[in-house]
């Protein structure tokens, strides 16, 4: 078997296997009270401390970015749980593997009594059939499955798999608790770098907390080099100066890129320098990314959703833009494509922005997930058949080529919903005239639906009125027979 299917045995502190690992994996928490950050699932009375305190675990799947601490909390609800622990990369193993775990967690329940939790790091890379041989085992019990992904599961795991899991999110730590954890690192002697004599401002570790975005590893791995580079030059007492964490960033890059750890945070420097329309820091994360042998194709998908995200309607010309220059990028390649991504950034970034189009969806989205879905109204299906006509299907519709400045008075929401409104146009750019637009059409339809309720009462009080005359002649003519 995979020496990778064995159970965690963690090292006794101070021992040489522990002291040769990486300082990221040396001063990881090993229990709950030690973790920082995720309180919104591991607060008292939160979700994920009850569930482990009850010795209830349900499958998970640990959704967040990388360096968040997604396989230190399964180790940790192993340990806490007595549970058999075994970890696995979704890179690495594949079905047959799951068979023999499988065998290995029977044994465990058979001869220990212990359950058997199985930590799948990077699950979202398991094809489907895969993902599928997790089903009978999970459905009955057999195994504990906790995964991780840095990918949305919804659209990288099967639908059994998430209907059998709990998604737990987990967020990026803040810069604080970052600063927390390199503390630590540089104070504990016997897992982190207390022995070394290190000197390091505080200033210092907040550059380095800064940097590390919300990810405690590049944080951790970052200090390490750092560290090495520091004692590198003095082992009596090595100083990691401001200078010195430069030196180790750019090493760490060139060490992490090629891997993919650093690429979201390089993508999220770009998506906001767009944002905030700085072309100038476009360009140099573009560059960053580019350089360290980023996909480009991954970096023009990112743009052409900043096109619909971020400018939207407020210059409708950048998706086409932005589409434009993803093939351009996929027809000539590189290095040549680097100029048509290094061009749409500088478009990108001086256009007007709004996220308008963004919130519609957003709100289209919540009502969707919780309202009532209901039927499409009968004016706005289509009747093929006689019998859909005879049912009512499209009466009542008016088209709208038809009718006075091309609209019609006719509400297309459900009723539940009539008269909602999602899109709220800006004043940036284009999206100026299409609010302007979008009011003359609302005010056209309000002063037809005016005129046509108004038509409306008069003709029902003429039919009124005419029931009415019609009734006094229907009485003045039995008086007339009564009187005869």
């Amino acid at each position: 078997m995979d020496r990778t299917l064995f159970p965690l045995q963690e090292p006794e502190k101070g021992s040489s296997s522990l002291q040769s690992a990486p300082l990221a994996d040396r001063i990881r928490p090993r229990n709950l009270n030690d973790v920082l950050g995720q309180e919104h699932l591991l607060a008292e009375g939160k979700m994920l401390r009850e569930v482990i305190r009850s010795d209830e675990i349900p499958s998970m799947i640990f959704w967040g970015p990388p360096g968040v601490g997604k396989t230190t909390l399964a180790q940790i609800i192993a340990r806490e749980t007595k549970s058999y622990f075994i970890s696995i990369s979704a890179v690495l193993a594949g079905v047959k593997d799951v068979k023999k775990i499988v065998a290995e967690a029977r044994t465990q329940r058979r001869s220990y009594r212990r359950r058997t939790i199985l930590f799948v790091d990077e699950i979202h890379r398991f094809n489907k059939a895969q993902q599928d041989a997790f089903l009978p085992h999970v459905e009955k019990g057999e195994l504990i499955l906790i995964g991780a992904t840095t990918e949305n599961p919804s659209f990288e795991l099967i639908s059994p798999l998430l209907s059998r899991s709990r998604v737990l999110v987990l967020h990026p730590l803040k810069e604080e608790q970052v600063l927390e954890i390199l503390r630590r690192a540089v104070a504990d002697p016997e897992c982190g770098l207390g022995s070394w004599n290190l000197q390091i401002d505080q200033r210092v570790l907040e550059q380095i907390s800064l940097f590390a975005n919300g990810d405690a590893r590049i944080a951790l791995n970052t200090l390490e080099v750092a560290a090495h580079l520091a004692r590198s030059r003095s082992t009596q007492k090595p100083v990691i100066t401001s200078k010195l964490v430069q030196e180790a960033l750019q090493k760490r890059v060139l060490l992490y890129d090629k891997a993919g750890e650093e690429h979201f945070n390089l993508i999220s420097a770009l998506h906001k320098s767009l944002r905030n329309s700085d072309a100038d820091a476009s360009l140099y994360w573009l560059g960053r990314m580019l350089e360290a042998g980023e996909d480009p194709l991954y970096i023009a998908r990112r743009m052409v959703r900043f096109a619909s995200e971020d400018v939207g309607a407020a210059d409708p010309a950048a998706l086409g833009y932005a589409v434009d220059a993803m093939q351009a990028v996929h027809f000539i390649g590189l290095p040549e494509g680097k100029l048509a991504l290094a061009q749409l950034a500088i478009y990108l970034a001086q256009a007007p922005k709004s996220n308008a189009v963004y919130t519609a969806y957003s709100r289209v989205r919540e009502d969707v997930e919780k309202t009532l879905n209901e039927p499409v109204p009968l004016h706005l299906r289509n009747a093929p058949t006689r019998l859909m006509k005879e049912l009512g299907y499209g009466r009542g519709y008016r088209y709208a080529h038809q009718e006075e400045d091309a609209v019609a008075d006719m509400e297309c929401l459900p009723q539940s919903l009539s008269q909602r409104r999602y899109y709220h146009p800006g004043e940036q750019g284009f999206e100026k005239l299409v609010k302007a637009r979008l009011d003359a059409l609302r005010r056209t339809k309000e002063e037809k639906s005016k005129r046509a309720n108004e038509q409306k009462s008069k003709k029902s009080k003429r039919a009124e009125e005419q029931k009415s005359r019609r009734a006094g002649g229907r009485k003045s003519d039995r008086s007339g027979n009564q009187a005869n």
